[in-house]
């Protein structure tokens, strides 16, 4: 390694890591402020409290890491730039490319770091976090799983939901046990379908069994349709049914092969997996955006709006891959291309980038 990219990696990573720790420091800040009256209220205790941010740190530090780069980046070779030393070495015959050699080794290194952090630490830690939030906080009485076997607590009553579907808002294959004040099951429902409509749930098929009398024993009926009441909005579906982000690839992937098996649609899963698998490289991406920005417009522009273009290209970035991934969501893309066609938009303009700042 010569000295020219010990520098070049030296001066990146500082200004890495303060930009990191910045933005770190800023949300925690926000996430406070905003969620501090929630933990008064309940009276939970300080440690729980810690205990939340804390976790909340490894999503937030993966979220943020490429654009972490991408301005370390347009930072260090902006203040290059003031003091005329990409000015000296352009002259010494040092193209783009040379300059980028060491930086592009940083983001590969910051890929297989990214990679790492959202497979073996954020399903963990997100986890955690979403336990307090949601049981200890929020008060939410159902069991935090898959979109497969929720199980719901409410007043005398145990509902089980086999399957819910998140793009439709339905759920399927629903059980509802209801008790007395005694623990005597006095009904069971099973229902193939539910629909969430004008504030309640329709339960769609069902068969009913009915306590008449303790000596009569259980009546068998039949119902079409019928108006339930489930303390259990789709919002707060949403919230107790784990997430993508609470799970590694490898079990992903064993989640959309036994969804498939059992009929349902594995669409919004597939694209999930899929956007796993692509979004480490944007690490790469940014380091090639970043250097091409950075030296395109050392000529002309300064330090501030270098690092404004930075900002709005990762602002663009992240507005067209949550475009990319909702089409794949609503399948207008397949998985495969909702995922990776930010990536590969975003290489290409880079790439074009490098090769006009190499002519400047």
């Amino acid at each position: 390694m010569t000295i020219l990219d010990k520098y070049l990696l030296r001066e990146t990573f500082r200004y890495f890591f303060i930009v990191l720790t910045m933005i770190i420091a800023i949300y925690l800040a926000v996430d406070f402020f905003e969620k501090i009256d929630n933990f008064m209220e309940v009276k939970l205790p300080f440690s729980r409290g810690v205990d939340f941010f804390l976790n909340s740190i490894p999503f937030v530090f993966s979220q943020i890491i490429p654009v972490g780069i991408l301005l370390a980046i347009l930072i260090s070779f902006g203040m290059m730039n003031k003091h005329n030393e990409l000015i000296a070495l352009r002259s010494c015959g040092l193209n783009v490319y040379r300059l980028i050699k060491p930086i592009l080794a940083m983001g590969l290194m910051f890929t297989i770091i990214l990679f790492f952090l959202l497979e073996a630490i954020v399903p963990v830690t997100i986890i955690k976090a979403n336990h307090i939030w949601l049981y200890e906080v929020r008060k939410i009485q159902a069991t935090t799983t898959t979109d497969k076997n929720i199980w719901i607590k409410g007043n005398n009553a145990i509902i089980n939901i086999r399957h819910y579907d998140l793009l439709e808002k339905t759920i399927h294959r629903v059980t509802m046990n209801t008790f007395d004040d005694q623990f005597r099951l006095t009904s069971r429902l099973d229902a193939e379908k539910g629909v969430f409509l004008n504030g309640e749930w329709i339960l769609y098929e069902i068969l009913e069994q009915r306590l008449d009398g303790l000596e009569s024993g259980y009546r068998i009926l039949y119902h079409d349709t019928m108006p339930v009441e489930l303390d259990m909005s789709p919002e707060k579906l949403n919230q107790v049914t784990k997430n993508s982000s609470e799970m590694n690839i490898k079990e992903l992937y064993e989640y959309i092969q036994s969804i498939e098996k059992e009929g349902y649609s594995s669409t919004r899963f597939l694209v999930d997996f899929h956007a796993k698998v692509s979004f480490p490289f944007v690490c790469v991406i940014m380091v090639i955006v970043g250097t091409g920005l950075a030296c395109k417009n050392q000529l002309k522009d300064g330090l501030p709006s270098s690092i404004a273009y930075g900002i709005g290209a990762a602002f663009l970035y992240w507005v067209l891959h949550s475009f990319c991934i909702s089409l794949g969501y609503g399948e207008m893309l397949p998985p495969v291309i909702a995922a990776w066609s930010t990536n590969i938009i975003s290489l290409s303009l880079g790439i074009i980038l490098l090769i006009k700042s190499d002519q400047i």
